[in-house]
């Protein structure tokens, strides 16, 4: 996976000049920079980047660029990489399973910020971290909704359990918090106030007033045409929610975006390998690298077919189904998509908006997968 040096001026440069016969994402570091400062202002509280959508260096080294100072980590490669690029960053351990050797990473690093969902890791937690200085969040889960799929089905303590977690964090002396989140590419934001009127009943019941609420990631990127994303309005409600629910007792906000950050700084181009008898596109790209999301979430319908010499395709629509490169039946991506009738073999198809569980997803299997990375001033044209 190659970093091309050269910066172009927009996608379509790159592929006349290039015409790649891998995969290519281009990265555009304004609107990383744009998008990362729309919620520094925007959200009322820290904002943490949570490194696993896009542990690409250059993403992390640009997003402290402009000014993100907190990072949500969930391994000691990620504890280390942030340590190195930005050495005095807050990290936020927010995996709530850890191994015992993970912890003493961890607390080698200097890692004051952790998140617990059960008894078990929370006695882990108390005979490996000093409590002095250190926060604990508990996490806690409520029914998803309006979100691509549900986080909860693997982290989170019923509220009940959450309560007596969080009176036990108080009782070892760690500083108690509250975290949670709403679910992946969460379109609705009155998941938030529910979450937060949660958190604050949680507080109440078990007499402790928490430092920190940490509202979680789910902020949705633009994936669909039709449906534009409401961060503006999200921060709204998260905020005036908070005050409603907590009043003075209100909490200090961290959110921690890892999709709402970072998909929109990045386009992909995959190259047709076949037009088969008119009905089949065959990708260089599927799910077994760049693509790996789709299936799981739905489509990205923001794209746009261009041929080798840069000409924007502007056939009418037709719906196709579209496989990536393996020999495995499985690289499909869902549905189908409405592609220019006039498309032809050797074509780019670019997808906007695709920077986030892409480039950190990407295999190499069936010996596909070579994902270069070009930076780009602009990403239309």
């Amino acid at each position: 996976m190659g970093l091309s040096k050269t910066i172009w001026t927009t996608p379509s440069e790159f592929l006349v000049k290039n015409e790649p016969d891998s995969p290519v994402m281009f990265f555009s570091p304004a609107v990383l920079q744009a998008t990362a400062r729309r919620f520094i202002d925007g959200f009322p509280g820290l904002v943490t980047y949570a490194v696993k959508s896009n542990p690409n260096e250059i993403v992390i080294e640009n997003l402290a660029a402009a000014g993100v100072r907190g990072f949500d980590v969930a391994s000691p490669d990620e504890i280390r990489m942030i340590r190195r690029l930005v050495p005095e960053a807050a990290l936020h351990y927010n995996n709530p399973v850890r191994a015992r050797s993970e912890i003493a990473v961890a607390v080698e690093m200097g890692v004051t910020s952790y998140s617990v969902d059960s008894h078990s890791e929370l006695k882990k937690l108390a005979e490996l971290v000093p409590a002095e200085g250190c926060e604990i969040s508990v996490r806690f889960k409520l029914p998803v909704q309006g979100a691509a799929y549900n986080f909860g089905a693997k982290f989170g303590a019923t509220v009940e359990l959450a309560g007596e977690l969080l009176r036990e964090v108080a009782r070892l002396g760690f500083i108690p918090s509250l975290t949670f989140h709403p679910g992946t590419q969460c379109t609705d934001p009155a998941a938030w106030e529910a979450y937060i009127h949660a958190a604050a009943d949680i507080a109440r019941a078990a007499g402790v007033q928490i430092a920190r609420l940490n509202v979680g990631g789910g902020f949705p990127s633009h994936r669909l045409s039709d449906v534009m994303p409401r961060i503006e309005a999200t921060f709204a409600l998260i905020d005036r929610a908070t005050t409603e629910a907590f009043g003075d007792a209100r909490p200090a906000l961290v959110c921690e975006p890892g999709r709402g950050l970072v998909a929109e700084a990045f386009v992909l181009a995959a190259r047709v390998k076949a037009v088969r008898d008119g009905a089949h596109v065959f990708l260089n790209d599927g799910v077994y690298g760049a693509l790996t999301e789709l299936p799981m979430i739905g489509v990205i319908d923001r794209l746009e077919v261009r041929g080798a010499d840069g000409t924007l395709r502007t056939g009418d629509g037709v719906s196709r189904i579209v496989f990536g490169p393996t020999c495995d039946s499985v690289d499909r991506l869902p549905g189908e998509l409405s592609l220019p009738a006039d498309m032809e073999e050797g074509d780019y198809v670019l997808f906007r908006g695709l920077g986030a569980y892409s480039v950190a997803t990407n295999t190499r299997f069936n010996g596909f997968g070579d994902l270069g990375i070009a930076t780009v001033l602009a990403l239309h044209g």
